[in-house]
């Protein structure tokens, strides 16, 4: 199997992330997988790292590794965070740990793989967003960093598009059945009737709506779309939505 079918992906063990770690696998990838949680599947062409990736020199220290050993050719970067709070409680730690998962942690990645992809004449980068971006109550650092992801997308289409790599991003939006989602509005509440009414096609992502959005970017025939988000949210980049 040639790094052409090796895929690095971050958060891979539940919600969005399982969902995309399985539709890699049927694709035939090889995957690694890196989260703070081992895989919640076991495959003989998955490898599971638990590791922070809000910890910057940790990060650092497993793209290197696994750069090494399992050089990409496909990054999926799909770890996040929330820490919900209106501004006046937003910490220096909430910046520094959302500026590391969000930020650095793609940085480091890409460029800990990005000789491979070039040597390769072929990569498919990947960056999970959020439709946060266009505006959240509470979602200060979270809506910024998540943003930062956009440019990064957007730059390294530029820079490496010469070498046969695309560079998109994915912005979902209120995605059921995600720890993250769950943590914020449990399934019983009761604001959940009306942020379905506020979405225009009337229901929650699934995790897998997500997962097909990536399997569209990292297609080997998709090599004339790079720099583009694409919002994988029921319609609600079209207007507001009531959280």
């Amino acid at each position: 199997m040639t790094n052409k079918h090796h895929a690095l992906l971050t958060g891979g063990s539940t919600g969005i992330g399982a969902a995309i770690c399985k539709r890699l696998l049927d694709a035939g990838y090889a995957v690694v997988s890196l989260d703070r949680k081992p895989a919640s599947v076991t495959h003989s062409r998955l490898t599971s790292v638990v590791v922070d990736l809000s910890d910057i020199d940790a990060t650092r220290k497993v793209a290197k590794e696994y750069a090494a050993s399992h050089p990409a050719t496909v990054i999926v970067h799909n770890a996040g965070a929330v820490l919900e709070r209106p501004l006046e409680q937003v910490t220096p730690e909430d910046i520094n740990t959302l500026v590391g998962l969000h930020t650095v942690a793609p940085i480091t990645l890409v460029q800990a793989n990005i000789a491979a992809m070039k040597a390769a004449k072929f990569g498919r980068i990947v960056l999970i967003s959020t439709r946060a971006v266009l505006g959240l109550a509470n979602r200060t650092v979270y809506s910024a960093t998540k943003a930062s992801m956009i440019g990064m997308s957007r730059t390294w289409a530029l820079e490496f598009g010469a070498f046969g790599i695309t560079s998109n991003a994915i912005a979902p939006g209120p995605i059921a059945e995600t720890e993250m989602f769950d943590t914020m509005i449990p399934g019983d509440s009761p604001k959940i009737p009306r942020i379905v009414e506020s979405i225009p096609v009337k229901r929650l992502g699934r995790p897998d709506d997500v997962a097909r959005a990536v399997m569209f970017f990292v297609d080997p025939e998709a090599s004339f779309v790079t720099g583009q988000t694409l919002f994988v949210c029921g319609g609600t980049s079209t207007g507001s939505i009531v959280y």
